[in-house]
């Protein structure tokens, strides 16, 4: 069992608050976090990089809850955001805008001129045109607007194609071998501030192999950097390091940020860490109830309220998240192979697929484990399903609501009148 869940008196805890409790309190289904897991694992970059030339900014796109963004706040996080959006939330949950990096390859108009009047730490730029159009706006603001060039590695990050971002083919960064021109491009421009540049090769990474070599290569390209420039004052290492779904044994926290460090011997530069589901992925579940037992010819199926619209990485990457009946009984009885699925219309509405599941009977509770990144903030309204409730279990043990359940009006709140 993963770290966090207990059985007590038949009953599943998640960092020792009962789930069948919740469930009477919230209904399902919903998606629940633990304060306390969430402050350890930020804690364990923060004391990594004590004393250090180094920073951590949040990786907003992981969970975006502004409870959660308070939390890491409070602790000093910084925010790395991928949208107008995003920064608009740090910005309310108290993360200041001067620990802000702005990363992406699609920012607009809009969103560059919001940034450079909110003062963000730094844009994470991605192409050549982004460049020159941050410029634009930036002198239409009579302001400078501060830079960082991401540049592709090429590196093999080996996960899953969808979330590897730093391969030659990925639509992120600019070339490896186009950096130096990249750089006196950004030196030409009006109202550029070049302060650093970086790297980011995916995400879900088990393996320090990947890190270690993007890492050697930012080196490299430091010397470059500082010959043109003369100082370089950040270097952005991204964010991807991957957690335990089922079998993983991925490195430590502090084991990755050492290493990282160790590499990039740079006393004058500070390093900057983008974080995301290594500090939340394992401080949530999503919590579900079976609605229907269904046998056809072939295969069995638990209909579950949770669907592939609340949690789509299953459907999306076939993600894998372990399984928990809330009733120890339950998990204790002989498993059969079986589909966990939701009721939207889609074959690839699924939790878990081909697994050995418990004998689960209708109204049985069922915790699906390591959902607090990329869970609630990757869901939709299809089929015209309202988004579930968020839940957070507070350090000192009490369960409050930080996010309602969307209620049908809230389907159309947004719509105008019929035309």
């Amino acid at each position: 069992m993963l770290p966090g869940f207990e059985y007590i008196n038949n009953h599943l805890l998640f960092s020792s608050a009962s789930l069948q409790e919740i469930s009477k309190e919230f209904g399902t289904p919903l998606y629940l976090y633990s304060e306390s897991i969430i402050i350890e694992q930020f804690n364990r970059y923060k004391s990594t990089i004590q004393d250090r030339n180094a920073q951590v900014h949040f990786a907003v796109k992981s969970n975006s809850n502004l409870s959660i963004l308070k939390i890491l706040a409070q602790l000093g996080a910084g925010a790395d955001i991928v949208s107008g959006g995003e920064l608009y939330r740090s910005l309310k949950a108290g993360i200041p805008a001067s620990k802000v990096v702005f990363s992406g390859v699609g920012k607009t108009d809009q969103e560059i001129e919001y940034a450079i009047e909110s003062n963000i730490m730094l844009f994470s730029v991605e192409s050549k045109e982004e460049l020159i159009r941050i410029s634009e706006v930036a002198t239409k603001l009579k302001r400078q607007a501060p830079v960082s060039l991401r540049i592709n590695p090429d590196v093999d990050a080996k996960t899953h194609p969808y979330i590897s971002t730093g391969l030659k083919e990925n639509k992120f960064g600019l070339p490896f071998k186009e950096f130096g021109a990249m750089i006196d491009v950004a030196l030409s421009l009006s109202n550029i501030s070049l302060l650093g540049f970086g790297f980011h090769i995916g995400s879900q990474l088990t393996d320090l192999a990947g890190f270690e070599e993007a890492a050697k290569r930012g080196l490299e390209l430091s010397k470059q950097f500082i010959l043109k420039v003369g100082n370089l004052r950040y270097l952005d290492v991204g964010g991807g390091l991957g957690i335990q779904y089922e079998n993983e044994n991925p490195p430590k926290p502090d084991e990755y940020v050492n290493r990282m460090l160790s590499i990039l011997n740079l006393p004058d530069t500070t390093i900057l860490f983008e974080p995301g589901r290594s500090i939340v992925g394992s401080a949530g579940l999503l919590l579900t109830k079976v609605l229907y037992r269904k046998q056809n010819e072939s295969k069995s199926f638990y209909i579950c309220d949770a669907a592939m619209n609340d949690l789509i990485r299953p459907s999306l990457y076939s993600a894998y998240h372990q399984i928990y009946a809330v009733n120890q009984t339950r998990q204790e009885s002989t498993l059969h192979n079986a589909d966990l699925v939701g009721p939207v219309c889609e074959t690839g509405d699924f939790l878990a697929r081909n697994r050995a599941l418990p004998n689960f009977e209708q109204n049985d509770l069922i915790a699906v484990a390591t959902t607090g990144a990329y869970g609630f903030t990757m869901s939709s309204n299809y089929n015209s399903r309202p988004r579930p409730a968020e839940v957070l279990i507070g350090r000192d043990g009490g369960v409050r609501l930080i996010r309602r359940r969307e209620s049908y009006n809230d389907l159309i709140a947004t719509e105008l009148d019929f035309v």
